[in-house]
C-alpha cells in the first residue's frame, strides 16, 4: 500500500493523517486530565478528529484500502501528517498550545475547502469549538499564575518551529495558502496578546525542513506512538468484535 496512488489520495490523505494522529495524542489524556470536565472535553475533541479522519479515509478506499488498513497497516514513512500533531502530550499547557496552533489553522482551512469537500462544512463547526476551547484555556493559563504563564510560554516556544509546515501547499487542495497563513498569524497574535504571552521570534520551520511531515519524514516520538497505536491490530490481524 502506498500513499501515492492518485491525485485525490494525495490531496486528502495529509488532512486525514493530521486528524488521526492528533486524535490519538489527545486520547492519551484519558485518565490523566487535570479535572473531569477537561477529560470529557479533550475526549470529545479527539472523537471529532477521529470522525474527520474516518470520513476522509473512507473516500480513499479504492486507492488505499479500508479505514483500518489505512490507519493500522501503513509504515511511518507512509504517513503524511504534519509534525506538529505528532509531538508528545507533554503537560496540559503543551497540549492546549498545540491545539490552539492546530485548530486556528484547521478552521479557516476547512472554511476554504467547504465548497468542494463534503466533510468540510461539518468540520468547520467542530473546529470552531476546538479553537474556542483552546483559546479560553490559553487565556486562563497565560494570564493565570506565574507557573501557568511560564509553562504556556515554554510550550509556545517549543512548538513554534513546527507551525511553518502547516502552510506548505498540498498538491490538489484548492487553498489560498498565503491568506490562510496571514489569518492564522493574526489569530495567534490576538490570543497571545490577550493572554500576556510573547509570540516567538524564531523561524517557523519543521525539525529538518518545512514540509518534512508531509514528505513522510517524522520526529522520533512518532515512531513510538505509531507502534502503540497499531499494536493490537497488527497482533491480531483480521480479528473482529
Amino acid at each position: 500500500m502506498t500513499p501515492t496512488a492518485s491525485p485525490t489520495a494525495l490531496a486528502t490523505l495529509p488532512l486525514a493523517d493530521d486528524a488521526l494522529v492528533l486524535s490519538h495524542r489527545l486520547g492519551e489524556w484519558a485518565g490523566h486530565a487535570p479535572v473531569l470536565e477537561e477529560e470529557l472535553a479533550l475526549a470529545n475533541i479527539a472523537l471529532d478528529l477521529l470522525g474527520q479522519a474516518r470520513s476522509l479515509y473512507a473516500g480513499l478506499r479504492e486507492e488505499l484500502g479500508t479505514e483500518d488498513e489505512i490507519a493500522y497497516l501503513r509504515d511511518e514513512r507512509e504517513f503524511l501528517n504534519c509534525q506538529l500533531v505528532e509531538q508528545p502530550r507533554g503537560d496540559f499547557a503543551h497540549t492546549i498550545v498545540r491545539q490552539l496552533f492546530f485548530s486556528t489553522y484547521q478552521q479557516p482551512l476547512y472554511t476554504q475547502l467547504a465548497p468542494a469537500l463534503p466533510l468540510a462544512e461539518k468540520a468547520v463547526r467542530e473546529t470552531a469549538y476546538h479553537r474556542d476551547h483552546a483559546e479560553q484555556w490559553t487565556l486562563r493559563l497565560g494570564d493565570g499564575t506565574v507557573e501557568s504563564h511560564a509553562r504556556t510560554q515554554r510550550a509556545a516556544d517549543a512548538l513554534w518551529r513546527f507551525t511553518g509546515e502547516l502552510f506548505q501547499p498540498v498538491e490538489g487542495l484548492d487553498v489560498r495558502w498565503e491568506e490562510l497563513e496571514e489569518e492564522w498569524s493574526a489569530g495567534i497574535a490576538d490570543v497571545f496578546g490577550r493572554a500576556g504571552l510573547t509570540v516567538p521570534e524564531s523561524p517557523r520551520t519543521g525539525a529538518w525542513t518545512a514540509g518534512a511531515g508531509r514528505q513522510g519524514l517524522h520526529t522520533e516520538p512518532f515512531g513510538r506512538m505509531l507502534a502503540e497505536m497499531q499494536y493490537l491490530h497488527r497482533s491480531h490481524p483480521g480479528a473482529t468484535w
